[in-house]
């Protein structure tokens, strides 16, 4: 069953988090996650409104999900996030 990472991402620091999202996609791949949603115009319908970055990857499962997010190569990149901007992230299960 797929699983999804759902990010909202605030970025602080445009220049800094360039080298993010320069090596993110690679260790994503690596893990057998896909791009679903990288960026992009949204909406807020309902809710407080977001002015950041909306992000959805998906995974084979939930332990490739966790796999990738705990991985040696993500912690580093989270290491040249963490400077740049602020995130939520949540991996869910999707159903079948």
């Amino acid at each position: 069953m797929f699983a999804y990472l759902l990010a909202r991402v605030r970025i602080t620091d445009p220049e800094t988090y360039k080298a993010y999202i320069a090596r993110s996609p690679a260790v994503i791949k690596s893990f057998g996650g896909e791009f679903l949603v990288r960026g992009g115009h949204h909406e807020t319908l309902e809710g407080a409104d977001f002015d950041g970055r909306l992000v959805i990857v998906r995974f084979l499962d939930i332990d490739h999900a966790r796999a990738f997010y705990h991985s040696p190569e993500y912690q580093e990149l989270i290491k040249l996030r963490a400077p740049a901007a602020i995130g939520e992230i949540v991996i869910v299960e999707g159903f079948e």
